[in-house]
């Protein structure tokens, strides 16, 4: 495929999987070595833990000890943030995240993803939109269908915060790209993790990928089940190279 794309990258929801020994990681492979080998395959990760847990420096700095120096780590918000708080009253801990992360450097998007709980509530969103560091790509993930609305649409383009394309389960698969990236996110089709995406479906979205009006894209496969993320995810790449 004659690719459109000036960067593209590809990549899976998290590395640490050991239902991927095997399947992935040979059998052999020390943990401690998992991501150098995920990163000699892949130029980018979503970083799972930072959703669970404000990351321990130590642990930003082996992340990017471990990957080469044009690989990017795109880091999940943390649950606080979207899921207990929703967005609201979290200034304080939104700038020591702001702060922690940015000791990775080579930072790929901060994406929020948002709890199914959670319904459109245009003056929420845009309050912590207004927070946000602008030196930082800003993705979100909305998990309730009331979100996926044209005034929510524009409200993120006026702020450049992407929007986040799934593959998903019962919620609508647009295509909307509002900010200077698109961002993709594959967790299924009929079921959440699961789904082993077939060739055809894959050569659809790299179609897709293909047609977007953007230098950059980033995708980022969540069906972690028997390693289909990794597989699947090279399978994209060598239809796009």
């Amino acid at each position: 495929m004659d690719l459109k794309i000036n960067m593209l990258y590809l990549g899976t929801s998290g590395w640490y999987y050991e239902h991927w020994i095997d399947q992935f990681y040979p059998s052999d492979l020390s943990k401690s070595d998992w991501l150098s080998f995920y990163a000699d395959r892949f130029n980018t990760v979503e970083v799972n833990a930072s959703f669970y847990r404000l990351p321990f420096k130590n642990m930003i700095k082996g992340w990017k000890n471990k990957t080469p120096d044009d690989f990017l780590l795109t880091f999940k918000g943390s649950q606080l943030i979207t899921h207990k708080k929703k967005l609201q009253d979290v200034e304080e801990y939104l700038n020591r995240f702001h702060q922690r992360i940015r000791l990775a450097k080579k930072i790929g998007v901060v994406l929020w993803q948002l709890p199914p709980s959670l319904k459109k509530d245009i003056d929420r969103l845009e309050s912590f939109l207004q927070l946000l560091d602008s030196d930082m790509r800003h993705c979100v993930e909305f998990r309730h269908k009331s979100w996926f609305d044209d005034g929510v649409f524009d409200l993120l383009r006026r702020y450049n915060i992407g929007f986040c394309i799934l593959s998903a389960p019962k919620l609508p698969s647009m295509v909307q790209v509002t900010s200077d990236f698109a961002y993709i996110r594959w967790h299924g089709v009929n079921d959440w993790y699961q789904h082993d995406y077939t060739d055809v479906e894959l050569k659809e979205w790299a179609e897709t990928i293909n047609s977007f009006d953007v230098d950059t894209v980033f995708g980022y496969f969540n069906n972690d089940y028997q390693g289909f993320a990794p597989k699947n995810c090279l399978t994209l790449k060598k239809i796009l190279s």
